[in-house]
């Protein structure tokens, strides 16, 4: 069953990260399911810590940008905005290079609230972080 009530294409939700966090740490969306999205993020000096391996801040910006775009494209744009409210990530495993991929499933998609599960895993398709993080939905402003 298809949640999306935004017909954004890849090409556009990684257009609307220019000038953005998301930019600089050269975040992308890769993939729009049905049901979730893919997005990916480099390991490198952007996103590591001096102890050489993936910084826990950097898994928590891309589970961040990841459920955060997902519910944005879940609402009616012209009307309503979504904003974070509360994130948390658990560390399970760390990386010194490559790429990670993280996929942003629903748990709760609500009229005012939803929560999204975001799962990071390494470039052999083991887990690196599990994070959730709530979304408020809000109306815009005229």
């Amino acid at each position: 069953m298809n949640i999306w009530r935004s017909n954004f294409s890849i090409e556009d939700l990684n257009q609307f990260s220019k000038n953005t966090m998301l930019k600089h740490l050269d975040i992308s969306i890769t993939e729009i399911g049905d049901n979730f999205i893919k997005g990916r993020m480099p390991v490198d000096h952007r996103t590591k810590q001096p102890a050489g391996i993936l910084h826990g801040g950097a898994s928590v910006a891309l589970a961040e940008s990841l459920g955060s775009t997902a519910a944005f494209m879940t609402v009616d744009p012209a009307r309503k905005n979504v904003v974070g409210v509360e994130i948390n990530a658990n560390h399970i495993r760390s990386v010194s290079d490559g790429f990670v991929e993280g996929i942003a499933r629903p748990v709760h998609i609500g009229r005012r609230t939803q929560v999204w599960e975001i799962k990071i895993y390494n470039p052999a398709g083991k887990i690196v972080c599990v994070s959730r993080i709530t979304m408020a939905v809000i109306e815009k402003q005229p």
